[in-house]
């Protein structure tokens, strides 16, 4: 399917309205102007309907998957039209929470269907005694815990690849999924 000049569309802004008064009246300027109020149609409807490309839910098909690279997401070909565009809807808050367990989780949530725990052995505190000893591991890492709904599977690489792109580069992971 391709975009463009739809046949007979009427330009919601004619070039020659915008004539002086004595000029509109000319038969030929008229007809010369209907050239440009015809190549012009579609980009003043395409601008009228920008919302609608940059709105996930309502994006044609074909512009879903521009519309994923616009906010960082890879498409995955094994994901449904309607999952692209929860997935593509839901990366602003996953981009805010990027790095977080909240965020690693909101992720993963996104690409499976079932229960999801994300937790990690770091630790903030305070000392009243300068030198005190610091909560947690020296080396932070991750542990994404995944439980599929019944009768549903995972794909642990585009799992273990969800889990790279958002977690913090220092911070190393480990995914484990139960199957009950």
């Amino acid at each position: 399917m391709m975009r463009g000049v739809i046949a007979g569309q009427p330009s919601p802004f004619p070039v020659a309205h915008r004539l002086p008064g004595v000029l509109q009246e000319d038969e030929f300027l008229g007809r010369f102007l209907g050239a440009f109020d015809e190549a012009l149609a579609p980009l003043f409807l395409s601008l009228d309907g920008l919302g609608a490309y940059v709105d996930p839910q309502l994006a044609p098909t074909d512009f879903l998957d521009w519309l994923a690279q616009w906010v960082g997401i890879e498409v995955d070909e094994a994901w449904t039209v309607a999952q692209r565009r929860e997935i593509v809807a839901g990366a602003v808050a996953v981009h805010a929470r990027r790095g977080t367990t909240a965020g690693i989780a909101g992720a993963v949530r996104l690409i499976v269907d079932g229960e999801v725990e994300v937790t990690d052995n770091g630790g903030d505190a305070w000392s009243a005694e300068p030198g005190g000893a610091l909560p947690g591991r020296a080396r932070p890492r991750v542990t994404v815990r995944v439980r599929p709904r019944p009768g549903t599977s995972v794909d642990e690489a585009r799992l273990d690849a969800v889990v790279t792109a958002v977690k913090p580069a220092h911070v190393t992971h480990r995914i484990r999924v139960v199957n009950d």
